[in-house]
This record gives C-alpha cells, sequence and structure tokens, in this order.
C-alpha cells in the first residue's frame, strides 16, 4: 500500500518541521504508552485515515526515531506486518510517522479474561505472526516486544492480523544494555540481567515470547509473572520442564500432551535450545486443548485425569474395543470419547 507524501515531501531522510494540524484531522487516541502516543487522523490531502506514531523529543533522539521508523518501512512489505508509509516529520516538540490504521484494535482486547481465544482464532493468529516473525529473522532482525499489544487486528474473523511496533527492534547479535523491567514475556536469561548488564540481541527471545503470547490466547491468562525462580508459577514450570517431576503444572493441564511437548520446546530455557518460529506450523492440524477443558464442574483430579488419558490413548485402544468404542474415527471424536470413559470411571 502507498500513500502520497505530505506536500512538502518530508521523509526520515528529509525530516521537515510541519505543524501536525496543517496536514491532518486528529480524530482521537488510539493507545498511549511510555514511548507516546498513536492517533487516529484523517490525512486532509487524501481523505483516507491513518495511525500517527507521536514520540516526543523530550523521551527520543532523533537516530532512535529514524531507526524505529527505518525498520518499520523496511519490513512493510510483508503481508503481516503493519504498513508504514514514507511519512516522518517532526513537530516543535515531537517525531512523528505514519501507518496504516486497524479498525477492529490490538489482540489484547480479543482476548476474553480467564478464558482465552477459540482455538481456532489462536491457530490462525499464531499462523500469521509466526510468518511475520520469521520474516523478520531471516532478515536478522530481533522484535524484542511480542505481546497481544502489538498484533493488530484488519478483520474481525482474524483471517488478517499484523505485528506492529519496531521501537525495540534491534540486529541479531548485537550487544545492548538492560534498560527497560521485566513482563511475563521477557526471557529468564533477560529476567536475571540486572539494570544496565550487557546483553546480546537473539531471535530466540523472540521465540520465547511467542510460545507466552500462545499461552495467553489460549487461556487468557498469564503463565506467570517473571520468568524468575522466585515465582511460584515459572518455578513450577521449570520442575516439570527439566523433567523432575511427572506431575504437569495446575496452569498446564488444560492442554493435549502433544502441543505440552512444543510448549517445552519453544520455552526451553536454555535459549540455544529453543525450536524456532516456525515450528509451531507443524502443529496447526493437531488439537491443542484437552476436549474437556471447558466442564464447569471438572475438578483438579478430572482434569488430570483427562490429561494423562489422552496421553495414553494409544495404549487404551485395544480396552476401549471391549468397551465397545471404536477408536477408528475421527481423531478429535475419539479424543472426546476416550475423556467421557475415563471420567464415567
Amino acid at each position: 500500500m502507498s500513500m502520497p507524501k505530505s506536500p512538502r515531501s518530508s521523509t526520515s531522510d528529509n525530516l521537515l518541521q510541519l505543524n501536525l494540524k496543517d496536514h491532518y484531522e486528529v480524530l482521537r487516541d488510539l493507545g498511549r504508552g511510555t514511548y507516546g502516543k498513536v492517533v487516529l487522523a484523517k490525512c486532509m490531502e487524501t481523505g483516507t485515515n491513518v495511525a500517527l506514531k507521536v514520540l516526543p523529543k523530550s523521551s527520543t533522539k532523533l537516530r532512535e526515531f529514524q531507526r524505529e521508523f527505518q525498520y518499520s518501512y523496511f519490513l512493510s512489505p510483508h503481508s503481516n506486518i503493519v504498513d508504514s508509509y514514507n511519512v516522518a516529520f517532526e513537530t516543535r516538540s515531537s517525531y512523528v510517522f505514519a501507518q496504516e490504521y486497524a479498525p477492529v484494535g490490538d489482540l489484547f482486547d480479543a482476548i476474553p479474561p480467564q478464558v482465552g481465544m477459540k482455538e481456532r482464532d489462536v491457530k490462525l493468529v499464531v499462523k500469521q505472526i509466526a510468518s511475520a516473525l520469521e520474516f523478520m529473522h531471516s532478515k536478522q532482525l530481533v522484535h524484542r516486544d511480542i505481546k497481544p499489544e502489538n498484533v493488530l487486528i484488519f478483520e474481525a474473523d482474524f483471517n488478517k492480523v499484523k505485528l506492529m511496533d519496531f521501537g525495540m527492534t534491534r540486529k541479531d547479535g548485537n550487544v545492548i544494555r538492560k534498560t527497560n523491567g521485566s513482563i511475563p514475556y521477557t526471557p529468564p536469561e533477560i529476567c536475571e540481567a540486572v539494570r544496565n548488564e550487557n546483553i546480546t540481541v537473539s531471535s530466540s527471545g523472540d521465540v520465547w515470547a511467542f510460545g507466552v503470547l500462545l499461552f495467553c490466547m489460549l487461556t487468557g491468562n498469564f503463565p506467570w509473572e517473571n520468568a524468575d525462580i522466585g515465582d511460584i508459577y515459572f518455578s513450577e514450570f521449570v520442575t516439570w520442564q527439566r523433567r523432575k517431576t511427572s506431575k504437569i503444572p495446575s496452569q498446564w493441564k488444560r492442554f493435549t500432551p502433544k502441543f505440552l511437548r512444543y510448549f517445552r520446546k519453544v520455552l526451553d530455557i536454555k535459549p540455544e535450545r529453543r525450536c524456532d518460529v516456525k515450528e509451531i506450523m507443524k502443529y496447526l492440524n493437531d488439537n491443542w486443548l484437552l476436549p474437556c477443558r471447558n466442564s464447569d464442574d471438572s475438578t483438579e483430579e478430572d482434569e488430570d485425569e483427562c490429561a494423562s488419558g489422552s496421553d495414553q490413548a494409544d495404549n487404551l485402544a485395544l480396552i476401549l474395543q471391549n468397551h465397545g468404542i471404536d477408536t477408528k474415527v475421527d481423531k478429535h471424536l475419539r479424543d472426546v470419547r476416550i475423556s467421557e470413559w475415563l471420567l464415567s470411571l
């Protein structure tokens, strides 16, 4: 998608000082953060609605602004990365550049808290975001801020979503200083680093965040507050991840055994052992959630039985046939029948 430039042809390489109101009608705020804000605006020249990212000069250096704009514009050709127009300028107090507007909003507001999204919708989203990340990684670029707020939705049925916000994007292998705190998507190797400690940028960090994002979409919860051993939920996960216990952590019992194996790969504690983002493509035709996960009256024991029952499904085939259950049916239906039979016991 291309868009006519400002009448004065201002770009990041030819940054002119303009009065925002002379060229755009600001309609409303779309989002605010420590970086600045994003506003919905109508371009007076074309009548097109655009999203303007406004970065205050008080907290943004010119080279930081130019780097973010250039990465955004460079990555725009990918169909699942938000389109940035070749329009950048400065006002007296801010640096500004223009991007396409997503009418549905961002992914954060689309995830029902404590419930999660439908598995079908999650698969649509992760397929597209994985493609965007794989493209970035092929260009030796690391996003470094994967989270629902940075995934824009263009169609309500999730058939078109795009990755955005390249303010933290850096080249793979670069050594930078840790300046910000940790969030649930931050990998453990970064959580362990202290402020101002040197850290090496790696695509494995995006892989970890992608795995956490996947968990959030499917459950409506964070798996932990911080990937730090002091966090009880993370500690429980690490104990299971390292196979020091066969007991599935409480928050992970809703997933099928095969998909738990994927989580082991994408959320490996050791960065060098994590799988590539594209690994998720191998699992798109599998069931990710156990069929009994939505039972309102299920107990922890029920969930244990459901999880272990799916894990042993193949071994139970003969027993099930002896109980009049045909196992040579659709895999999903078979799993449902196995779960129902186990729960009846």
